[in-house]
């Protein structure tokens, strides 16, 4: 899989920690509280712009037509305001769909037709994917339904609907922020904007950003090694190897934006969900979907799930509802057939669950679950990490089919190994609830000396993940391209 961020700006390029982010935050701090808003737009679109500048002007020509049917939606009432609502949501959907799927759409179409000995039916230029639109649209989504439910009002100002939808922090990769979670934070800046918040967010980034850099990146490196290799070349060590290197590298990955994401925000006086709570321990699939990407889960319950009937229908539909859901989970990270059976394999999971593995569960010691539901998942992370179908399912049969190798997977650097053991402790240390509580107990009795050992240890992560950066060209980030 090839780095799709070269282009674009990251949080773990030195461009943006080096240059962007020091110029920004001395713009904010400097300005006065009411230019604070502007300030932060315009840093938004400029990161925006830098790596999608071709469809700077379809997004903002969007948010305008959004901005004023939300209006409509939210002062009018009977069919005006459904209706309202169902042009802001074709429009959101109509161009997510465009955009995301149309060449999958043609590829299938004309892919069928061919299986008939004819040759492909539609002629197709090729459309390029616009970074973040999902997570744009889905904040968009959010905006338009929040208002229908009267659940809080729509922001007065359009820079401030802009601002909601394309904050640099949550623009790219999440978390999904709702917005009657952030609007009273847009409107009143003094909220969130203390000390306290400044310096924890900037803990909480470089925490995220090691994370990413100094975890995920030579996880990720290795992984992809092993998913280049030919089928008939992996063994079944080399095929754990891969497919474990790779359900750590995404984890750290995503939880490392999503920790830059929240601290960015603290930064600037904003509070941020949490996007994951350690779902490697999970006892069960209902579990770590509770844990996994915790904003996109609560999206697809409150704007799909409970829409469809939620848990008030017969049996029979509320299971068939949970795979609806997941299709359109799987669906959603990608438009390729890996994702759709990425999503259906969690939903049918869900499924079991409901009718007897969350009972079953109950009666059996906790390691031994949380290793079962850890299996499972790694073995799904093999469709979302395929290139195609007959790779995914070449590779699971790979590994368990006990098979040697021409290559040896030792070849490994002593660093690869070390990340994954350094990951696997720190992904199922929260187990371990005793070790927690004395680390708690550390903490408060030596608050001041943590807090300069906290601030001496981030110096030198931060040292450290800058050099890497230099000194890699291996640096994406996984969810970009969602």
């Amino acid at each position: 899989m090839a780095d799709q961020t070269n282009s674009q700006m990251v949080f773990s390029n030195n461009f943006f920690l080096l240059a962007f982010l020091p110029l920004f935050f001395l713009a904010y701090y400097i300005s006065p509280t009411k230019f604070r808003n502007l300030i932060a737009l315009a840093g938004s679109l400029f990161f925006y712009a830098w790596g999608a500048p071709k469809f700077i002007f379809i997004l903002l020509i969007s948010l305008f037509l959004d901005f004023y049917l939300v209006k409509a939606v939210f002062n009018s009432t009977g069919k005006q305001r459904k209706g309202a609502l169902i042009i802001s949501l074709v429009l959101n959907i109509g161009l997510l769909s465009y955009f995301k799927y149309a060449n999958f759409f043609v590829e299938n179409v004309n892919s069928l037709v061919s299986n008939w000995g004819a040759k492909g039916i539609v002629n197709w230029v090729a459309v390029v994917l616009p970074i973040g639109i999902s997570f744009i649209t889905f904040h968009k989504i959010t905006y338009a339904v929040d208002a229908y439910r009267k659940v809080h009002k729509p922001l007065e100002k359009f820079s401030d609907y802009v601002l909601y939808i394309l904050m640099f922090p949550h623009q790219i990769a999440g978390p999904i922020v709702r917005f009657n979670e952030i609007a009273d934070q847009i409107e009143n800046r003094e909220s969130e904007y203390t000390i306290d918040n400044r310096l924890n967010g900037m803990f909480r980034f470089v925490i995220g950003l090691s994370k990413k850099v100094i975890i995920a990146n030579p996880l990720g490196s290795a992984a992809n090694a092993i998913f280049a290799m030919q089928l008939g070349t992996i063994s079944t060590v080399a095929a754990w190897i891969g497919i474990l290197a790779y359900t750590f590298q995404i984890y750290f990955d995503f939880s490392g934006y999503s920790d830059m994401a929240i601290g960015l925000a603290k930064m600037m006086g904003f509070t941020f969900p949490e996007n994951f709570n350690f779902p490697y321990i999970s006892k069960n699939i209902t579990e770590f979907w509770r844990r996994w990407h915790i904003t996109l889960g609560r999206f697809m319950r409150d704007y799909l799930y409970i829409p469809l009937g939620g848990n008030k229908v017969s049996k029979f539909r509320l299971l068939m509802n949970l795979w609806v859901v997941f299709l359109v989970s799987g669906l959603w990270h990608g438009a390729s057939w890996t994702f759709v059976i990425w999503g259906a394999y969690h939903g049918f999971l869900l499924i079991l669950d409901r009718l007897f593995l969350l009972k079953l569960t109950e009666r059996i010691y906790k390691p031994i679950t949380v290793l079962i539901t850890f299996t499972f998942t790694v073995v799904g992370w093999v469709f979302f990490r395929s290139a195609d179908l007959h790779f995914a399912f070449g590779y699971i049969r790979q590994l368990f089919s006990f098979s040697s190798s021409i290559i040896s997977p030792l070849t490994l650097n002593n660093r690869f190994w070390t990340m994954l053991i350094i990951a696997a402790a720190i992904s199922f240390y929260p187990m371990f609830g005793s070790f927690q509580k004395k680390l708690d107990a550390i903490g408060s009795r030596w608050e001041k000396t943590i807090l300069i050992l906290k601030a001496s240890v981030l110096l030198i992560l931060l040292i450290i993940c800058i050099s890497d950066i230099n000194g890699s060209d291996f640096n994406p980030f996984i969810y970009f391209r969602f």
